[in-house]
């Protein structure tokens, strides 16, 4: 089994479920712009069979194939955002735990 195949399948199921909504809205995007799979996948930059895949969700897919297509359909202003620090409330609350108690 190949490292992408094991990493796959060792995935949550929140993860694949992300990626199966994510690469559906993508191809939701693009038939709503009349674009073909053949037109499409030379706009983002790879084969029809890999288009595909990434419309299906497939997570061995490359992360860069996904985000090409957010930015085709306009939403990479999000991409950049997904993992800000500043709104990590989990790790906000690890360092606030912390934080010695009892102190004024």
């Amino acid at each position: 089994m190949s490292k992408a195949a094991n990493t796959a399948s060792a995935s949550p199921k929140q993860v694949h479920l992300a990626l199966e909504t994510l690469g559906a809205d993508l191809r939701i995007a693009r038939l709503r712009r009349g674009e073909s799979l053949r037109s499409w996948a030379v706009r983002v930059g790879v084969s029809v069979p890999t288009l595909q895949r990434m419309e299906a969700g497939d997570p061995s897919v490359g992360v860069s194939v996904y985000v090409m297509a957010l930015w085709l359909v306009g939403k990479i202003q999000h991409v950049a955002n997904l993992a800000d620090p500043a709104s990590d409330e989990q790790a906000l609350a690890i360092e606030l735990a912390k934080l010695p108690k009892g102190r004024s």
